[in-house]
């Protein structure tokens, strides 16, 4: 009989398929203990580390999006790998890593955008902000020319949804050249909002301003723009319900005194405004070959918290219109998947409703896209938990000793591996440099690469 995973002459092989924020806990949480010896592959289908950290956190976050240098440390543990540029189910089926190591957590997140389910949504000009953030990030698969053709024609924006990715995309459409200049974005993200015609950015709230998801950080900052003044209707703040809700919720409260602040505040000639509209739903977007505007109607909130139509309809200007509504998981070949999620049990992946041996899960594609980055953690340790648990009973069997990245490699694959990180890292920075920058961001695939070949040449030469 086969000696339990991690407790004979090798350590428990365990691949963990996303190289994010939950990822990189997973992979500390199990690099970390000594009950089972352990080797961790950190697999992603970029060739770059950090996930969300570095292609979903706003690039004039700084101090938050610093929290990668945190995550590095994992990295270069001597019992994690890094393998960057792979995608399962492409380059390699999910049963053919299943075979090479003992365990494999999933924590690829929820990288999909949800529609809003109205006439016109299809139109240019219409967006996802999974879109817009993406293509302001320097995410490889952003789709530049689709965003590019709508901000550079954008004078009035409508943002829809009232969650934190929402006043992050209305915050960086309104900053100024110069706020964003000293930021990490690729040089042709800066071109593209210097260039661009933005005089109104409108972020409608389905529901009242009590009901809101951002945090009362992410609102404060919208007024401390440079040439932007923040908006809000004195009327969307008068509902009695919302004023229980505060007396009941610090946050809402906080949220509430930030709001009443800026229906305080008057445009300023030559600014950009950022109004912040509640009670107001899209029910369609306006235009025959490209976005013209949005029919909006207003709302109220009843006794459930849900927003009512009361049939009252009016119509905002849009040359731009992005929708921030949620993001959803989607399905990796061969992985069960139920309304967005992976259904576990205490992490462990379940098919059929009975624990697949040496399948888990964490982060959003285990819990659903909530919390914040910091979430991932407790997440990531309880599936954790659940894993060692298994390995420590014996349920899970050491499967083939043979390396799947040599597997990979022998058939034309071009994994990248941490001295690889290593190398467009240090392109990032030396870019950076070259415009008076801390680094800035490489953000095509080949660019990528080419980095790390020219990194290797170096080497050899």
């Amino acid at each position: 009989m086969a000696e339990p995973a991690g407790t004979g002459p090798r350590p428990l092989r365990v691949a963990v398929v996303g190289a994010g924020p939950a990822g990189i806990y997973a992979a500390e949480a199990l690099a970390g203990q000594d009950d089972v010896p352990v080797a961790v592959d950190l697999v992603d289908r970029l060739p770059t580390p950090f996930g969300l950290v570095r292609h979903g956190i706003a690039p004039d976050h700084v101090k938050m999006r610093a929290l990668r240098e945190t995550l590095h440390h994992t990295l270069d543990h001597e019992r994690v790998r890094f393998v960057g540029n792979v995608e399962i189910g492409t380059d390699l089926s999910l049963d053919e890593l299943r075979r090479h190591v003992d365990a494999v957590v999933y924590t690829y997140g929820a990288a999909g955008d949800r529609r809003l389910g109205v006439p016109g949504e299809e139109l240019p000009g219409s967006l996802a902000a999974t879109d817009v953030v993406a293509w302001y990030c320097g995410h490889p698969d952003a789709d530049r020319a689709r965003v590019e053709d709508a901000v550079l024609r954008a004078r009035d924006v409508v943002v829809v949804g009232v969650g934190n990715v929402a006043l992050d995309v209305a915050r960086v459409l309104a900053r100024s050249p110069a706020e964003l200049d000293p930021t990490e974005m690729p040089q042709h993200v800066l071109d593209t909002l210097a260039a661009a015609p933005v005089e109104r950015v409108t972020v409608l709230g389905r529901r009242g301003p009590a009901q809101a998801t951002f945090t009362t950080q992410e609102l404060r900052e919208l007024g401390h723009l440079a040439r932007a003044t923040v908006l809000v209707h004195p009327g969307d703040l008068t509902d009695a319900g919302d004023a229980a809700l505060a007396a009941e919720d610090r946050h809402v409260a906080r949220n509430l005194a930030a709001l009443q602040g800026f229906s305080e505040n008057q445009p300023v000639a030559g600014w950009t405004t950022v109004r912040l509209q509640f009670h107001a739903r899209p029910v369609r977007l306006l235009g025959t070959d490209r976005v013209t505007g949005v029919e909006v109607e207003r709302t109220t909130v009843d006794e459930d918290g849900r927003a009512v139509g009361t049939g009252e309809t009016s119509t905002l200007p849009a040359d731009l219109v992005v929708r921030s509504v949620g993001y959803q998981g989607h399905a990796l070949p061969g992985l069960p998947l139920e309304a967005g999620t992976v259904p576990h049990q205490a992490g462990r992946v379940l098919r059929d409703g009975v624990p697949s041996t040496g399948e888990y899960v964490a982060g959003w594609i285990k819990r659903g896209p909530t919390g914040v980055v910091g979430t991932n953690k407790h997440d990531a340790r309880e599936t954790v938990a659940s894993l060692l648990a298994d390995a420590a009973s014996g349920v899970l069997a050491p499967r083939g000793d043979d390396d799947w990245v040599d597997t990979l490699v022998a058939r034309g694959g071009r994994p990248v591996l941490l001295a690889d990180w290593r190398a467009i890292d240090a392109a990032e920075i030396a870019l950076g440099a070259v415009h008076g920058r801390a680094r800035t961001t490489l953000h095509d695939r080949e660019q990528l690469l080419a980095a790390v070949r020219s990194a290797a040449a170096a080497v050899e030469g």
